[in-house]
């Protein structure tokens, strides 16, 4: 059975796609924030492949399929920038400003972290991209001389985290208004922030998705400034 599985073209795809319909399912069920759809996906596709004893690579073999999908998803987040073109041409200067005061605050603070825990500088650049997409974050991450596999990790994690705890920061600091939400939740968490800012409005969405383009070049432009500084 083993063997069916790890030669099977289709099984990455599968179980991925098994495992975010069940976190779909549950986020439904129980409403809750932790019940996020990609963090069970991880979960239980790590769990399957312990159980049936697959190594990733089999898994990768099929399961890199989806990961194509990425940059057309990305690229389709322009729909709902273009539908709130006239709220954009309005506020772009608070806009661009909010992008870039996020980004320059996110490389602070692992410039920052990474002194006090005396990171080295292969460390301290793997960290670097953690708050823009996967797409722009590896590339930056190898430039760098990272180590990418960990700076995706990284990016996964920042994103899950921004998507779960997003609602609760909004409360707790008093963010109502719905173009400081969505700049906030894609500067700092990129497509899986979106995500969530997708489902608290149109408005929250497309600011959001236009965080996510922005932030990723402004990135990757400081962010081979920032590389200098440990």
């Amino acid at each position: 059975m083993n063997e069916f599985f790890k030669d099977s073209l289709f099984f990455g795809v599968v179980i991925s796609l098994i495992g975010y319909e069940i976190g779909l399912y549950l986020k439904k069920k129980l409403k809750s924030a932790l019940c996020n759809p990609l963090l069970i996906s991880i979960v239980f596709v790590i769990v399957v492949l312990l159980v049936l004893k697959i190594d990733y690579a089999s898994y990768q073999a099929g399961g890199k399929y989806l990961s194509y999908l990425l940059t057309p998803a990305t690229v389709c987040l322009a729909v709902p920038l273009y539908q709130q073109l006239e709220l954009l041409k309005k506020n772009w200067r608070a806009v661009f400003l909010s992008i870039f005061s996020g980004v320059i605050s996110s490389l602070a603070s692992v410039l920052l972290l990474s002194k006090l825990f005396g990171f080295t500088h292969q460390q301290y650049v793997t960290l670097l991209p953690k708050s823009i997409t996967t797409a722009i974050g590896i590339g930056v991450s190898e430039k760098l001389d990272g180590i990418v596999t960990v700076t995706v990790i990284l990016i996964i994690i920042t994103g899950i985290l921004g998507n779960v705890i997003a609602e609760t920061v909004f409360k707790i600091f008093g963010i109502k208004e719905p173009i400081a939400r969505g700049l906030a939740l894609g500067t700092a968490s990129h497509a899986i922030g979106t995500a969530k800012a997708m489902e608290l409005g149109q408005i929250e969405g497309a600011m959001s998705s236009l965080s996510i383009v922005v932030s990723g070049i402004l990135t990757v432009i400081a962010a081979s400034f920032f590389a200098q500084l440990l």
